[in-house]
């Protein structure tokens, strides 16, 4: 183990270069590209990441089967030395469409650093009902996960006139950051790093900003985490969104941004939470949770598969505060 863990810095340092020259090409060439040739090269640098990522495909090969219900039951989803049957012809099918949708978006990210606002208004729309929300409420705190464009949800916001504050997680070095950062606020989003974020996103609801959270990811209990049900797991999330709309009284709307046939993205509503006085910040998480899921059922492959989402297993008094939440979060569900 301590062997592994001195060899982390080492792997981090010989593949910066890498990922440098590839920020590098992705703002010089990408940022230049007709639309049509840029989902071109993504789809097929998309496959060629699918064809040597064997670690990442059996890992979205896991997380696919927890999320059509066909794990193996009783075993945690990344149990080590579990035997995994070959990926079915449909499996398969959706794991490259996966691949494909994530690699999409990251280019998205980069032809966007260019001509961002009328870029983004060529490629993405919003729905009617959207519009409606947009109309009738604000602040707003925008709730989301990584499927379809995540990205692309934020600038449209934006390009209604509305302010618009996302957060990032450090990429690679400070330096590297920063220049992904920058490429994400050519369209006038503010981007705030995900490291003291609370302050600047509570300040801006409370001057009236819309914020924007991605909520699929692990954030563990010491560092403002909740333990939630997700695909019937247990997983640490951010409970940001609902705490910071208890704080402001600002309303929860829950959306992604659906990719079409032709290369282009709507942004759809799924679920709306007005502000409620006494409003329970676990379960206005789980509600959360609970919508992205029923969408990311229907379309898996839209969804960011290659992530280690169920890494992080509760302890004894954890897993029994989960329970205990469960159960009064369904007796609810039945009353109500």
């Amino acid at each position: 183990m301590k062997s592994h863990r001195n060899r982390k810095p080492i792997r981090r340092g010989l593949r910066r270069p890498f990922e440098w020259l590839g920020i590098f090409l992705g703002i010089v060439i990408l940022g230049n590209m007709p639309h049509r040739l840029l989902f071109a090269l993504c789809d097929f640098m998309s496959a060629v990441m699918f064809f040597f990522d064997r670690r990442g495909r059996t890992l979205a090969l896991k997380n696919l089967r927890v999320v059509l219900g066909t794990a193996a039951a009783g075993q945690p989803p990344y149990l080590v030395g579990a035997k995994l049957a070959p990926p079915t012809r449909q499996e398969k099918l959706i794991l490259k469409r996966s691949y494909r949708n994530m690699a999409r978006t990251i280019g998205h990210v980069f032809w966007t650093s260019r001509r961002a606002m009328k870029r983004a208004a060529s490629v993405a729309t919003f729905s009617p009902r959207c519009m409606e929300v947009l109309a009738e409420h604000k602040p707003l705190v925008t709730v989301s996960a990584h499927m379809g464009c995540w990205e692309v949800l934020s600038q449209l916001v934006h390009l209604q006139g509305r302010r618009m504050i996302s957060v990032a997680k450090d990429i690679g070095t400070p330096a590297m950051t920063e220049l992904l950062m920058k490429s994400r606020r050519a369209i006038g989003q503010e981007i705030v790093p995900a490291d003291g974020a609370f302050r600047p996103l509570f300040e801006g609801l409370k001057e009236g900003a819309d914020v924007g959270l991605l909520v699929d990811q692990v954030v563990k209990p010491a560092n403002g985490g909740v333990w939630v049900e997700f695909f019937g797991q247990p997983m640490p999330v951010s409970v940001a969104p609902a705490f910071l709309a208890a704080k402001t009284h600002a309303t929860i709307v829950v959306a992604w941004s659906r990719p079409l046939k032709d290369g282009t993205y709507r942004c759809e509503f799924i679920n709306l939470y007005p502000w409620q006085k006494g409003t329970d910040v676990w379960r206005r998480t789980q509600d959360c949770i609970r919508d992205l899921e029923r969408v990311i059922r229907r379309h898996p492959s839209c969804w960011v598969l290659n992530y280690r989402y169920f890494r992080k297993q509760p302890n004894e008094a954890e897993l029994k505060q989960l329970a205990e939440r469960k159960a009064k979060y369904r007796q609810a569900e039945t009353n109500a």
